[in-house]
């Protein structure tokens, strides 16, 4: 890579970020960094495309794409083969992007399962193209970020989803318990590309950008081998996406700003705080006519004009304190989600042994407690625990499986021949016996030298 890169002007580029594939790096779905650096809002807009693919850029670029890690597009070229094949392809690459004359490999289609239910669809890019997307997204991004809606948290830097959480949380505590809450039907696939490069062009006047982003958006999808043209969508996956919908929504952003509402939106998520439901009918129908203006449809399944309290949004919901003060929650789907994943985790027939099992669990359970810390519902935390431990126990019991065999291991552990013989006997009854008595032996401090995280 750093040999292809030495035949290209070594211009300064812009500063990166920490990690991820977008301009001040995603976490998850998330980016964080700084908003804008001011050196980049003077930059002349017409060599936008040259800055993007000056040496410094790409670099940065391509540590970033390494990252991600992510798997290998249509070609078959995972990053280390692509890292090798662009030593003596990248001049050329560079030639075709410069002139316009370069044409997108085609994204690979793959579906994952929806938490609740359903499928969503992911295209993911070649190494190349993902190169050259977080390329481009370097340089605009810090054009195009200081235009969005300060209403606006989904995959912007310096803003993440707890921001959209305690935003939310402000405009309930100040009295509005009236939601109008908005989801897009399957939005990244519906996104008229004609409306979006007419609304980009609009904010970029580089015309090399604009037309690589449009073979972008036009590159097909293939699927079982097959390439399929794309009229429509910008399927996710690719680094430009987020940043493409932001500039998409930001119309209507902006339209309920000017009309003083109180708004939070992540991504296509959207919800409006209004004090009452008579209002709330009038917003969601200037939403209709909104989203109708793009081409977006409204998920009537989802959407709904009504009390806060009986709603969710990015996995949390919120109740009433003592005082009249409002505090979040896990949401009840994300806390059932939580309980099946886990049960999946943990099952009982594997041959595994207890520190596998818990080693398996901890990155699962690292990451949960991690974006749901802000729950204000410290009970929760107890019981989801006491459940988990009693879960564990219960595998425990059944890896060890013989009577004889239970009470050898838990003379071994400490217990008394009293504790040791009552288990012993009861060797069958998995969950029940997993409680009372053994707790005295698989005890918390046990688990924590396990290396099992504690939720409360």
């Amino acid at each position: 890579m750093s040999k292809a890169m030495r035949q290209m002007p070594a211009q300064a580029g812009r500063a990166g970020s920490k990690r991820g594939e977008a301009a001040s790096g995603f976490a998850s779905d998330e980016a964080e960094g700084p908003r804008h650096e001011p050196s980049d809002m003077g930059k002349p807009r017409a060599a936008l495309l040259h800055a993007a693919f000056t040496r410094e850029n790409l670099q940065r670029a391509f540590k970033r794409v390494r990252a991600n890690k992510g798997a290998a597009g249509v070609d078959g070229l995972d990053i280390d083969q692509t890292a090798k094949h662009l030593v003596t392809a990248w001049p050329d690459i560079r030639e075709r992007l410069l002139s316009g004359t370069y044409r997108p490999s085609p994204v690979w289609r793959v579906t994952i399962p929806k938490p609740d239910g359903g499928e969503r669809e992911l295209g993911i890019p070649t190494v190349v193209d993902r190169l050259i997307q977080q390329a481009l997204l370097q340089v605009l991004q810090p054009i195009l970020d200081p235009t969005f809606s300060e209403h606006s948290y989904g995959f912007r830097p310096g803003r993440r989803a707890h921001d959209a959480i305690f935003a939310a949380q402000a405009h309930v505590q100040s009295g509005l318990r009236v939601v109008v809450d908005v989801d897009l039907e399957t939005f990244f696939d519906r996104v008229n590309h004609d409306i979006l490069i007419d609304r980009l062009s609009k904010r970029i006047g580089d015309a090399g950008i604009i037309r690589l982003i449009r073979a972008y958006l036009t590159s097909g999808i293939m699927s079982d081998g097959v390439v399929q043209e794309r009229t429509r969508g910008t399927p996710q996956g690719g680094p430009l996406s987020p940043l493409l919908a932001n500039v998409l929504l930001d119309e209507v952003d902006k339209e309920l700003e000017r009309r003083g509402h109180c708004f939070v939106r992540y991504a296509d998520d959207a919800n409006v705080y209004v004090r009452s439901r008579r209002a709330g009918e009038r917003v969601m129908a200037l939403l209709r006519r909104l989203y109708e203006k793009l081409n977006l449809t409204i998920n009537e399944s989802k959407s709904a004009v009504a009390s806060v309290f009986g709603r969710k949004f990015l996995g949390y919901s919120l109740w009433v304190a003592r005082g009249q003060v409002v505090n979040r929650r896990v949401a009840d789907k994300p806390l059932a989600t939580f309980k099946q994943r886990v049960r999946q985790l943990t099952r009982r027939s594997g041959g595994r042994s207890m520190q596998q099992v818990v080693d398996g669990l901890r990155p699962y359970l690292l990451g949960w407690k991690g974006y749901f810390r802000l729950a204000q519902t410290p009970g929760i935390w107890c019981k989801l625990d006491e459940w988990l431990r009693h879960r564990l126990r219960a595998i425990q019991l059944k890896q060890w499986k013989r009577g004889t065999t239970i009470y050898r291991e838990l003379r071994k552990l400490g217990a008394s021949v009293r504790v040791a013989s009552h288990v012993a006997v009861n060797n069958r009854r998995w969950w029940r016996n997993s409680g009372k008595l053994l707790n005295s032996v698989l005890t918390i401090a046990w688990f924590d030298c396990l290396g099992l995280p504690r939720l409360s």
